[in-house]
């Protein structure tokens, strides 16, 4: 065998949620391992997302007071995905979801709450309200030192006072300090801390969500001193016959070739930017637009199937997982994405249409779901329509609740106003005549409570997010209160659902579904377990999580 630079039992390429998951539990379970990540920062997609991990059936969820079970699960899941296949995986991740969760909390200082209210995205036998969503409890970055600055930060859009970070409830006490002294003390245990952290640091170290995550997992790692490379992909497979031995990394000081006894993991992110990638697997209508880092560029998936002849599963349903997006131009000639999650177009008074005015989809089912029904429609964009008593009341994208920040999204072309909806039409290029229709069925819907067209409000996620204050149905309200808003949006990856094909252990599969030999995969750059579908929240992360524990664990197994 040729010489190496240094040897390890497990080498694992990506810091995301997979990759840091993957190492963190293979050394949980005492194998060497070396971490290898091609940016200078540790997280991923992960570090700006919700940093939820839909794992059902834990102890987690018993001690909420909202117990779930696999057999629910199972019933849920067989609904959702149907016949589109991955039974297998389906089973195995749902087995040792449990018990992934369970090791984690007890041997690192990783740490989930369950949410209590937080429901599946999809009606149907086993669906939950509450139990599977797991959220990454809070964490303190002072605790990773100097480490702290390689903790991806969210994207700034998310951020409040150019750095700090934000928890959904605390939202409203945020926006109005003011109007109770229960908001003045939010707002004061959340802006004071803050302020203290901008004295010596370019951002706050208060990390919620999926910063906490992210930094949880680093910190574990740290504690358990296994060495991560920064600056240094994957340049190539090191093979001994059929099997993957190693990897030739470029690392900053020059190539070096690395050792590894069990296996090679890939966790680099998935599809991501990678151009070849998105046209073989993404349809037309989708911009040439990521929410993934820019330094996720399909490395692992590109470099399995062109150099190993690895299996790409480009079946599922849909190889993205999409959010309705709205785009702001910024002066530097950057463009800041805002994902339209569950803020927005839940709530009552809002409709979406596309280049012929006319509603295209159930606005307040999940992002993946709004944007698989323009892909069906053919819609490259559509646009949010609003009156002035809606974005008064909730806010639109980046404008917030109250209007504010109104006045400079306009001047700044984010949005576009008009005192009538047929000169609204008009500014934006969409037909008028289907857009005044569009909004006077709305009207009579709103009237009735009923959306007979596409069944908004007939859903339990769809009520979640809702305004209850409304009386009947909280996701259907008029537009009746000029000025009119339009907003344009347009459907953005969050992740890859098509991806390298894999056993239950993770294995890669090649040439007549036969594993590769010491070559894995999890995280995106494994096909998703859900064929293109979207059950519910977290359903990226937990499988990340869940099947990078499977991979550790199984090669720790004795040889």
């Amino acid at each position: 065998m040729e010489s190496f630079d240094q040897s390890v039992d497990l080498l694992v390429f990506g810091a995301g949620a997979g990759g840091m998951t993957v190492a963190l539990s293979g050394a949980i379970n005492g194998l060497s391992v070396l971490l290898c990540e091609k940016t200078d920062m540790v997280g991923g997609t992960t570090s700006s997302s919700g940093g939820t991990a839909w794992v059902p059936g834990t102890a987690l969820s018993h001690r909420a007071g909202v117990p779930d079970t696999v057999s629910e699960a199972s019933d849920f899941l067989r609904h959702v995905v149907g016949n589109r296949g991955g039974d297998a995986l389906r089973e195995a991740f749902l087995a040792s979801g449990g018990a992934a969760i369970d090791d984690l909390e007890a041997h690192s200082h990783v740490r989930f709450v369950a949410a209590t209210a937080h429901p599946d995205y999809l009606d149907g036998p086993g669906a939950a309200f509450g139990g599977r969503a797991l959220a990454p409890a809070e964490f303190d970055g002072r605790k990773l030192g100097p480490d702290f600055e390689r903790v991806r930060p969210p994207r700034e859009v998310f951020m409040g006072l150019g750095g700090m970070m934000v928890g959904r409830a605390e939202l409203g006490a945020l926006l109005k300090p003011f109007a109770s002294i229960a908001n003045a003390r939010t707002t004061l245990g959340v802006v004071l801390p803050y302020l203290r952290d901008r004295l010596t640091r370019r951002r706050g170290t208060r990390l919620l969500m999926g910063n906490a995550l992210v930094a949880r997992l680093l910190y574990s790692l740290r504690q358990r001193k296994v060495p991560i490379w920064f600056e240094s992909p994957l340049a190539d497979f090191i093979r001994d016959g059929d099997r993957i031995v190693g990897a030739l990394v470029r690392t900053p000081d020059g190539l070096r070739r690395v050792h590894a006894r069990r296996g090679v993991v890939m966790a680099t992110g998935g599809i991501g930017w990678n151009k070849d990638l998105r046209a073989r697997l993404f349809p037309a209508e989708i911009a040439d637009l990521s929410q993934s880092p820019a330094g996720n560029t399909g490395d692992g998936i590109a470099m399995a199937t062109s150099r190993l002849a690895a299996s790409l599963d480009d079946g599922c349903e849909s190889a993205g997982l999409w959010m309705p997006c709205s785009l702001l131009r910024k002066r530097d000639g950057t463009t800041a994405i805002w994902p339209h999650i569950l803020l927005d177009r839940a709530k009552p008074g809002l409709v979406a249409v596309g280049r012929n005015g006319r509603r295209f989809v159930n606005e307040a089912d999940s992002y993946h779901d709004f944007c698989m029904g323009m892909i069906g429609a053919g819609l490259r964009e559509a646009w949010l329509i609003v009156d002035d008593r809606f974005i008064r009341t909730y806010g639109l994208g980046l404008v917030l609740p109250g209007g504010r920040g109104l006045r400079r999204l306009l001047r700044q072309g984010y949005l576009t106003r008009a005192d009538t909806l047929e000169k609204l039409a008009a500014r934006i290029g969409v037909d008028a005549n289907g857009l005044e229709e569009s909004v006077a069925a709305n009207n009579r819907h709103a009237a009735e409570g009923v959306d007979p067209e596409f069944g908004r409000g007939g859903s339990v996620v769809n009520r979640f997010n809702g305004d209850p204050s409304v009386g009947g149905n909280p996701c259907i309200g008029p537009l009746r209160a000029p000025p009119f808003y339009a907003l344009r949006v347009v459907p953005v990856d969050l992740a890859g659902s098509g991806g390298l094909r894999t056993t239950e252990n993770g294995e890669v599969l090649g040439l007549g579904d036969a594993p590769i030999p010491g070559l894995f995969a999890c995280g995106n750059d494994a096909a998703s377990l859900f064929r293109g579908t979207y059950p519910g929240p977290g359903t990226t992360i937990g499988p990340a999580i869940v099947m990078g524990w499977r991979i550790a664990r199984h090669l720790a197994k004795p040889v």
